[in-house]
């Protein structure tokens, strides 16, 4: 094999898309997808790749110091992509201690565990890679101060539908890091543990951020996959506040091929931004998607705005997130290739047309399937 990549964290969401396309696209690559399998982490996200060749599975927790050691050493490890995180920020602002552990502590072993291997060989760091994806929610809250229809300076093909900002400040690689959230806390932390460790011992390390991801097979806590479900079954769909927060959006197989492109292409100790140059109020995706499931279901227009249920505000819940990507952009020359429009029918079709896996989540029937399948290993 022409290298040996670990992707941590490859059978959630977006790790199972990072997985599924560097398995297929580089058969001379053996891809080691190491996941815990918690309730977020779903292998039959990558059924369509888990008998190819090049594809292993190992059930660990990156918190194990010396396994992740062991990994390394058993398959002469010379890339990490490291994915595995605990996200969701609801979770976090109830169970902090559980993100610290995962996010920080687990990345710190992933890290140690690179640093003893790696320096062990003759040629050390050369030909090697840490690189950690993280979050835009590091950077703060930025200002809701703009007006609908202010001109976004981004121009690319895939932004053209939906053109405007709702500031004028956005996130650049150099915005200092201002987290508000447990989650975001964290993840601000294992990120400059991993400067740290270029910094300190030389290490090879690339940070990216990214915006909010959407598309198949992510777990249906988020809101995306949630309201699909929710309007299908003619459930509440709980809006925070009034639906005024802003995210930027990113489909994410453009996300999957971004890390691609950077694993291969980026500077080492570098940071990219990756966002979607798609800035949507929370209340309006919610009515695209209302719009999109109810035409799909062959419900009248509005047929499921009635389900539309305001709700207390989230603590602490960040108003405006915006990604400006052009670093990534210009240096690499990556951009988002579908229009938002484009990406949530594929999405609102993907989940329409998987309501068995659905289901199996929702239900927990995937999890004890696989605690029965791993129990003794």
């Amino acid at each position: 094999m022409k290298r040996t990549i670990i992707i941590t964290g490859g059978a959630g969401f977006i790790g199972s898309h990072v997985v599924r396309l560097f398995v297929n696209k580089y058969p001379d690559y053996h891809i080691i997808n190491v996941d815990k399998l918690t309730y977020a982490g779903n292998l039959e996200n990558l059924t369509d790749v888990e008998n190819m060749p090049n594809y292993t599975f190992v059930k660990a927790d990156i918190c194990d110091f010396d396994r992740m050691l062991d990994l390394m050493k058993e398959y002469t490890v010379d890339g990490i992509i490291h994915l595995a995180a605990e996200s969701h920020v609801d979770r976090s602002i109830k169970d902090p201690f559980t993100f610290a552990k995962t996010n920080v502590m687990g990345t710190l072993s992933l890290l140690q565990a690179a640093k003893v291997y790696w320096e062990s060989l003759p040629e050390k760091y050369s030909g090697k890679l840490f690189y950690h994806i993280s979050t835009d929610e590091v950077y703060g809250a930025l200002e809701l101060t703009a007006p609908e229809g202010i001109d976004s300076p981004f121009t690319t093909a895939a932004s053209s539908e939906h053109h405007h900002a709702y500031g004028e400040e956005f996130f650049l690689e150099t915005t200092k890091y201002n987290p508000h959230s447990p989650y975001s806390a964290s993840k601000a932390s294992s990120d400059h543990f991993v400067r740290a460790y270029h910094d300190t011992y030389g290490m090879p390390t690339i940070v990216t951020n990214c915006s909010n991801n959407y598309g198949p097979y992510q777990f249906p806590e988020k809101l995306i996959p949630l309201f699909i479900n929710n309007i299908r079954h003619r459930k509440a769909l709980p809006v925070y506040g009034k639906g005024e927060n802003v995210r930027d959006w990113l489909y994410v197989v453009d996300h999957a091929r971004a890390i691609d492109l950077i694993f291969h292409d980026g500077k080492v100790a570098e940071t990219y931004n990756i966002g979607g140059f798609n800035e949507w109020k929370n209340i309006d995706i919610i009515k695209v998607i209302i719009k999109t499931v109810d035409r799909l279901l062959g419900n009248p227009e509005g047929h499921s705005l009635d389900l539309i249920t305001y709700v207390t505000d989230r603590a602490g819940h960040d108003l405006r997130y915006a990604i400006d990507s052009r670093k990534l952009q210009s240096e690499l020359g990556w951009e988002p290739s579908l229009q938002f429009e484009e990406g949530i029918e594929k999405t609102v079709r993907w989940y329409l047309d998987n309501e068995e896996w659905m289901n199996r989540i929702t239900s927990g029937e995937y999890e004890k399937y696989y605690e029965s399948m791993y129990k003794d290993r």
